[in-house]
């Protein structure tokens, strides 16, 4: 099932027109529309506005279904690559439709930032595998390196970066899922 039909389908299902879906991420009703048909591609930040206003994580749009087992092979696993901030993102559980989302997330260097949809009611980790990474909760800033933690409510984040010269790896737990 396309993205589009997808997004078509949860729409219906809460009862929403495209305008009333438009209104709510700042798109036009006629791109949604184009959107829905597969006719054009939403960018990850629509389709992150998207995924919020339908309330399901992004991974809801972009994960074909599968069967039940508990295990994600290493080549089986769903991978969203955001073009325009540098990062790769591996989903490390079966679905989307979870209590808590795993990811691993790869941010290449040279100040790379993470494009970031606040979501208010969520609760995250963020363990360091390697590299160097900057997190923005509130107004402090607080600089991790390779096996660094950090644990903080959804609402906080401003801001996720890359520092230094090497590729930033990290797994970020969430719960809810917003991916």
């Amino acid at each position: 099932m396309e993205i589009g039909h997808k997004i078509k389908k949860r729409r219906k299902e809460l009862g929403l027109s495209l305008r009333d879906l438009a209104a709510q991420v700042d798109l036009t009703a006629s791109f949604l529309s184009q959107v829905e048909r597969d006719v054009a591609s939403p960018s990850i930040e629509s389709l992150r506005k998207i995924s919020k206003a339908l309330d399901v994580p992004v991974f809801y749009f972009l994960l074909e279904s599968s069967g039940p087992s508990p295990v994600v092979r290493n080549n089986e696993r769903r991978k969203l690559a955001m073009p325009e901030a540098y990062v790769t993102y591996e989903l490390l559980t079966q679905d989307a439709k979870r209590k808590m989302g795993v990811v691993l997330a790869e941010l290449h260097p040279t100040d790379a930032t993470v494009p970031l949809v606040h979501y208010p009611n969520t609760e995250e980790c963020i363990f360091v595998l390697e590299g160097e990474l900057e997190v923005c909760l509130g107004t402090d800033t607080y600089h991790l390196e390779a096996g660094d933690t950090i644990y903080f409510d959804g609402v906080l984040l401003q801001n996720i970066s890359a520092k230094g010269r090497k590729v930033v790896r990290y797994l970020s737990i969430i719960t809810p899922p917003i991916f």
